[in-house]
């Protein structure tokens, strides 16, 4: 099964081109390549691109650059930098010359795979069934219906749920069903943006406004105009920011940095929060008057193990979409995923079955043990790096997991603690906590 979206992958490393290559093909995507960005520019005056996949650092033409050129061109396809931990400033500057976000590496295969459907056209998300929310659970029929009639207004919409519930896949059905559905449906993910950085991309700014400023930068919410802005994980936005963002929804006007006057805006905001917006109020760290104003219409979407009626229609549809020969699920199969407890959700289901997959090549069905589920709910973070694609992440990812829980248990499951102790920011923690969890790690502190 294809996703008949075609992706340029870019990038000047042959052996990481063609895994790149390689991964996304097996995903079910048509894949060109290029080695650096002017020969990108050749390939993309022959064929038609749906999203480009590139690297920063590369020569003669970087991603940069290559960005540059193309926004010299009356239409172009967006763009995901690929970029090292140590040129990350970089990649965040290119977001602010119109790269829609950027991946670090080393990356896990299915983050790839993710970002990509995320961002190539939506109609190839919709294919790989991402823009319509599996509902076959009561509740989940319920908070559809639900979503099906707040989509029809213009009320600003909190979605509140664990990490990997379907925050993005329920913001994506929303703006599809509303009558906003053939304006731009954005997304920025507040909590992977560094803070000095995210007021930049969301307003703009004109040339010359701050040192490397060199070109002026339309901001997610002009790009948003006539369409949905969604503010994915907006409780990781620091208080000063979350003043201007409020004043920007009263007004209904943006003010890009260095301009003389406010812009007028048409856009719909949907924010997403996998915390307690309630409690982050009384504790502080986040106002209470933006809270108010986001959560016009909450939905709260309840986690995998509280809905275990979708288990099986969500395991079949990666089966689906993730194979090229799909083939059934045995009785003793769907009774395993069903007793799971899914501390991952929706995320950590979808590895499962890419796994099974693999194990069950051959068969004529997935079976129980294809699964590699055993009797404890949680696997090990060994088996679970290996399960997300170790060929691109693997060991880096899981010793820093391993790390971040010895510090946890060191300090009794205090974050602020751990996050001292490993020399990282608290929102920095959090956000590293929420992708272990969607692994489906243990983390010491969370409540069973």
């Amino acid at each position: 099964m294809t996703n008949h979206a075609t992706v340029l992958v870019v990038e000047d490393d042959r052996p990481l081109q063609d895994a790149l290559v390689s991964t996304l093909e097996i995903a079910g995507f048509h894949v060109l390549a290029a080695s650096d960005g002017g020969e990108a520019l050749k390939v993309l005056n022959d064929n038609a691109v749906d999203l480009i996949v590139s690297d920063v650092q590369m020569q003669p033409v970087d991603g940069r650059e290559l960005l540059r050129r193309l926004q010299q061109r009356p239409s172009s396809p967006p763009v995901l930098l690929m970029t090292a931990y140590g040129t990350i400033d970089q990649a965040v500057a290119a977001m602010r010359d119109g790269a829609v976000d950027y991946l670090v590496k080393p990356f896990e295969a299915e983050e790839l795979e993710r970002r990509v459907a995320r961002y190539a056209r939506p109609a190839a998300a919709a294919e790989r069934g991402a823009s319509d929310p599996v509902a076959e659970d009561p509740r989940s029929r319920a908070l559809v219906a639900l979503a099906l009639r707040v989509a029809q207004g213009e009320v600003t919409v909190l979605l509140h749920g664990e990490s990997g519930t379907g925050k993005e896949v329920l913001a994506r059905f929303i703006h599809t069903h509303s009558k906003r559905n053939a304006g731009p449906f954005v997304a920025v993910n507040c909590a992977a943006i560094p803070e000095q950085m995210l007021e930049a991309l969301l307003f703009g700014y004109e040339k010359g406004a701050f040192t490397g400023a060199q070109a002026r930068s339309v901001g997610k919410f002009v790009q948003a105009n006539g369409g949905t802005l969604l503010l994915d994980e907006v409780t990781e936005m620091d208080l000063n920011l979350q003043a201007k963002l409020l004043r920007v929804l009263q007004e209904r006007e943006v003010e890009p940095l260095g301009a003389s006057k406010p812009l007028p805006l048409d856009v719909r905001v949907i924010a997403t929060s996998n915390r307690d917006l309630e409690q982050a109020v009384r504790e502080g760290t986040f106002r209470e008057d933006l809270f108010y104003r986001l959560s016009v219409f909450p939905l709260k979407i309840p986690p995998l193990r509280e809905r275990t009626g979708d288990v099986a229609a969500l395991a079949q549809r990666f089966i689906q979409t993730r194979s090229a020969r799909p083939r059934p699920l045995s009785a003793e199969a769907v009774a395993r995923l069903a007793a799971h407890n899914w501390p991952g959700n929706v995320r950590e289901l979808e590895n499962v079955v890419q796994r099974a997959l693999l194990l069950s090549e051959g068969e004529p069905q997935i079976e129980a043990h294809h699964l590699g589920l055993a009797e404890s709910p949680l696997p090990d973070a060994q088996s679970t790096a290996r399960a997300l694609g170790a060929d691109l992440a693997g060991d880096l990812w899981e010793e820093e997991a391993r790390r971040i829980v010895a510090a946890l248990e060191m300090n009794h499951g205090v974050r602020t603690k751990a996050a001292e102790q490993l020399g990282l920011k608290d929102r920095t923690l959090r956000y590293k906590l929420q992708k272990m969890r969607a692994a489906g790690l243990r983390v010491p502190g969370d409540r069973a």
